[in-house]
């Protein structure tokens, strides 16, 4: 079957402007063009912009959506099966996260007593989900199960406070990493980035489990898994990553 532009945004639920633009990036363009200027797509079309839509409620940007519908020899079937297994997970953390705020609406009508701890369980549980599903067979290959299941318990069991100043240490470290166009190795501002990563991860890993090796040994992993380099790629900037792990290697 075939559309018309106003056709395909309705039964779509976006904009005529969405479409005109995802064709204007290339991201999705019509299968071909009346001589009178109108935009016709066909069923290719329709499925590629299903995907797209799974990918936009996945938080993707339009151009690491592009890099994907762009690969030779593309498995729908497969694309499918991981979108809902990426929902299945996004699901779970709602579903976490609307029970803190269910028992957080108790604790304030006096019904119920809550931890500080409990307050931020869903958020560490969201971390170590994520974490796990982007990085885990990685990360547990090179460290092993022992070390990363002691590191994501440690998480549960973070106070408020040590929480807090693990994400605003992230934060930080964010801000700096986006002038990592005129940063230079060794300088004032790469040994900042250096202490604050080092930070975070001592609070991720506990400063017992921290060793140089290590630290060095998980930024060169930052570089050669994709997962891993679009994580600060996507977002301060390409070339984010590679200059983090050229500052750790230095430094550490």
């Amino acid at each position: 079957m075939e559309y018309t532009i106003n056709k395909l945004a309705k039964l779509a639920g976006v904009t005529t402007r969405t479409l005109r633009y995802y064709d204007q990036i290339a991201l999705l363009t019509p299968s071909y063009t009346t001589q009178s200027g109108y935009r016709i797509y066909g069923q290719e079309e329709v499925d590629k912009l299903q995907q797209i839509l799974f990918y936009r409620e996945l938080d993707l940007t339009l151009e690491q959506i592009a890099t994907i519908l762009n690969q030779p020899n593309l498995d729908y079937l497969t694309l499918l099966e991981s979108h809902r297994e990426a929902l299945v997970l996004k699901n779970q953390r709602l579903s976490a996260l609307i029970h803190t705020i269910d028992s957080t609406i108790s604790a304030q009508k006096g019904e119920i007593t809550m931890t500080d701890t409990q307050k931020f369980e869903a958020f560490k549980q969201d971390l170590i989900k994520e974490n796990e599903a982007s990085y885990g067979d990685e990360i547990r290959k090179k460290y092993g199960d022992e070390r990363i299941d002691a590191s994501n318990a440690a998480l549960m069991t973070m106070t408020e406070v040590a929480y807090q100043a693990m994400q605003t240490n992230e934060q930080r470290l964010l801000v700096l990493l986006a002038d990592h166009g005129t940063i230079e190795v060794p300088s004032e501002k790469a040994a900042e980035i250096f202490s604050l990563h080092k930070e975070w991860l001592t609070q991720a890993w506990s400063k017992k489990k921290y060793s140089a090796e290590a630290h060095k040994g998980l930024a060169e992993m930052y570089i050669t898994t994709p997962d891993f380099t679009a994580y600060y790629d996507s977002k301060v900037g390409e070339g984010a990553t590679r200059l983090l792990n050229a500052i750790i290697q230095y430094y550490a």
